[in-house]
C-alpha cells in the first residue's frame, strides 16, 4: 500500500501540536476474480466511451457556437440520450457514477486547456483533449458516491461488490472506524497487469507545532552520479547513491522491447509480449518510488528546514547524454515528496532560485568560478585554495542559503537570471514572477483566448 498527499494540509499555529485537515490517497492492489476483472474492464470502457461522447459533443458545439458544454450539461444530455438511443441500452451494466465522473474530468481538461493557452497555468503547454482509444490509453474510472469501504484484505465498491486486495487495508480501515478519516472518492486504474484502487481520503492528521529538532537545517543537492548529497548544520555529509533501476533493468527492457516488436500485429503473442513489457516497466517504477520515499522520509524526519534547488528537469531531459540518467533519478519526485513530508513533520522546504550558482560558488569564501563543466567533479577555489567535491560544495551553499534570510525577502520569486552573487530562494508553493507561464500571460492579448488557435487544435 502506498500513501501520498493529494492536497496540502492547513498547519496549526506554531508553538504546539494540533490537528490539521489533509487530503491523502491510500492505494491498494486488487486481486479480482475473472468475473470481477471483466466488470472492472467494462467500467473502464464505459468511462472511455463517456469521455469520447462528451468530447464529440463539445467539439460540435464549439464549431457552431464557439462555446463548450459544461460537465453538468453533458450529464443532463447523457441522461436524455441513453433513454432515446437504442444503441446505448448497455449503459445500465455499469455504475452511473462512472459516466458522471468522466464528464467532470472532460470539463476539467477543457478548462485547464484554456488556462494553459492564456498563460494562467503553470507547467508546459497543454494540448486540446484527445479521443481515447482502447489499448492506447490508461484504463481508469472513479466513484464519488455509493458504498466505498475497506476491511481486512478486501474493499467494497459500488456495483462491483467486495474485491480482495493484495495487501491488508487496516491502516485506512482503522482511521475510518475511529472517525479520523472520511473517504471522498475511489479511483480504480490498471497498471500493467494489476488493478489498483486509490481512495481519496480526508484525514485528521496530527501535525506537530514544532519539528522534533528545531533549528536543524540541511542542504540537498541532486546529481547524476549521486542521487542525493546533503550537508547538515553540523557539516556532516549524507550521500544516497540511489538504486538506478532503469540502468539495472535496461538489458532486460531492450530484450522485451525487441521481442514485442517482432510479434505480428494483432496477434495473441504480441499481446502477451506487451504485458511482459508493461510488467517490467511497472517493476522499474516501483523500485524508483521505494528508494525516493525512503530517502525523503528520512530527511523530513531529521531536519526542520530542507533546502533544495529548482532544477530545470525538462531542459535536462533534452540533453541526449543525460536524459536517461535524469529520468532514472526522478528529480521532480524528490521535490514533490519533500514538499508534503516536511509539512507533516512540522518543518518547511525552501526552494533555491534556479539561477543560484550553488556549484560554482565557494562555500568557504564566496568566490564564484566563471564556469564549471559537468565533467569536473571537484571544486577548486582560486581565492582560498579550497578543494572539495562539487556536490558537497553545492549542498553546503544551499544549507547556508536558509540562514541568509533570502527566502523571506524573495518569497514571491526572483528574477529569471539574477546578477552575480545574488542569492535568492523562495518558499515551497510560490512561483517565479517573470518566468515560466507568466511570459505566456504577457503574450496573451488582453487575457483573451485566440479562437483560431483553439480551432486548429479542435480540427
Amino acid at each position: 500500500m502506498t500513501e501520498r498527499q493529494a492536497a496540502s494540509a492547513t498547519k496549526p499555529d506554531p508553538g504546539g501540536p494540533g490537528q490539521a485537515k489533509a487530503v491523502q490517497a491510500f492505494r491498494f492492489a486488487l486481486n479480482p476474480t475473472p468475473a470481477q476483472a471483466r466488470a472492472l474492464a467494462s467500467h473502464a470502457g464505459a468511462a472511455r466511451f463517456a469521455w469520447n461522447w462528451g468530447l464529440a459533443a463539445c467539439r460540435d458545439r464549439y464549431e457552431a457556437e464557439r462555446k463548450w458544454w459544461s460537465g453538468v450539461d453533458l450529464h443532463r444530455m447523457w441522461n436524455q440520450a441513453k433513454k432515446l438511443d437504442p444503441a446505448l441500452n448497455w449503459w445500465g451494466e455499469n455504475s452511473k457514477c462512472v459516466y458522471q465522473e468522466a464528464f467532470r474530468d472532460l470539463d476539467r481538461a477543457l478548462r485547464e486547456f484554456i488556462k494553459s493557452q492564456k498563460g494562467m497555468r503553470q507547467g508546459r503547454r497543454l494540448g486540446f483533449p484527445q479521443f481515447k482509444r482502447r489499448g492506447k490509453c490508461r484504463d481508469s474510472f472513479r466513484f464519488s458516491t455509493g458504498a466505498m469501504r475497506c476491511a481486512g484484505r478486501a474493499v467494497t465498491l459500488p456495483r462491483l461488490g467486495t474485491i480482495s486486495t493484495h495487501e491488508p487495508t487496516r491502516k485506512l480501515a482503522r482511521r475510518v472506524e475511529n472517525g479520523t478519516a472520511r473517504i471522498l472518492s475511489a479511483t480504480v486504474s490498471r497498471t500493467a497487469h494489476r488493478w489498483h484502487v486509490s481512495f481519496t481520503v480526508e484525514v485528521d492528521r496530527a501535525v506537530p507545532g514544532r519539528h522534533p529538532r528545531p533549528g536543524s537545517v540541511v542542504g540537498v543537492d541532486l546529481g547524476v552520479k549521486t542521487l542525493l548529497t546533503a550537508v547538515d548544520d553540523h557539516g556532516a555529509v549524507i550521500e544516497i547513491t540511489g538504486s538506478k533501476p532503469l540502468r539495472a533493468g535496461l538489458r532486460k527492457l531492450k530484450r522485451l522491447s525487441k521481442a514485442h516488436e517482432r510479434k505480428q500485429l494483432g496477434s495473441s503473442n504480441r499481446a502477451k509480449a506487451a504485458r511482459r513489457l508493461a510488467r517490467h516497466h511497472a517493476h522499474i517504477a516501483d523500485l524508483r518510488a521505494d528508494t525516493l520515499h525512503k530517502a525523503t522520509s528520512n530527511l523530513a524526519a531529521r531536519f526542520e528546514t530542507v533546502v533544495v534547488e529548482d532544477l530545470n528537469v525538462t531542459g535536462m531531459l533534452g540533453n541526449r547524454r543525460l536524459s536517461r540518467t535524469v529520468a532514472d533519478a526522478g528529480f521532480a519526485q524528490v521535490r514533490r515528496m519533500l514538499d508534503y513530508k516536511t509539512g507533516w513533520n512540522g518543518g518547511r522546504m525552501i526552494i533555491a532560485d534556479r539561477w543560484f550558482p550553488s556549484s560554482k560558488t565557494c562555500s568557504a569564501c564566496g568566490w564564484r568560478k566563471p564556469s564549471l563543466s559537468l565533467a569536473a567533479r571537484t571544486f577548486q577555489c582560486q581565492a582560498c585554495s579550497l578543494v572539495l567535491d562539487r556536490d558537497v560544495n553545492a549542498a553546503t551553499n544551499l544549507r547556508d542559503l536558509a540562514a541568509s534570510g533570502a527566502e523571506s525577502q524573495n518569497a514571491c520569486g526572483g528574477d529569471v537570471r539574477p546578477g552575480p552573487g545574488r542569492a535568492t530562494a523562495r518558499e515551497a508553493g510560490t512561483r517565479h514572477r517573470y518566468g515560466g507561464q507568466d511570459r505566456d500571460r504577457r503574450r496573451a492579448s488582453d487575457g483573451c483566448l485566440n479562437r483560431a488557435h483553439i480551432r486548429s487544435h479542435v480540427r
